[in-house]
């Protein structure tokens, strides 16, 4: 039995939705890397010393991103993941010496 032109389109198009919504709802890889990158930066910038709340503020965030990817609550994860980003990428331009370009992003 074969299926029309349209149904076939049909049938294309709820799998790209399908597809379009599963790689949103997936693991924030990205995001956790990049969050653990900037505050590695901003920790051998000395941001733990020279801004120190916003440094503390970064991996606190950073560690609830953890946890919310633990239970599988990625949208929670994403988010954290990107606020602690711009959290040691402040903490970062807070701790680097004067006339340093920073990244960011």
């Amino acid at each position: 039995m074969s299926s029309s032109p349209a149904a076939r389109r049909g049938v294309a198009l709820a799998a790209v939705v399908f597809l379009g919504f599963t790689a949103c709802a997936g693991a924030p890889v990205q995001e956790m890397s990049d969050a653990r990158q900037a505050i590695a930066a901003a920790k051998s910038a000395g941001a733990a010393e020279r801004a120190p709340e916003e440094f503390a503020l970064a991996t606190s965030l950073l560690a609830q991103a953890e946890d919310a990817l633990q239970k599988h609550d990625y949208k929670a994860a994403r988010r954290q993941a990107r606020q602690a980003r711009m959290r040691a990428q402040q903490a970062l331009q807070t701790a680097a010496p004067e006339g340093r370009h920073v990244d960011d992003r």
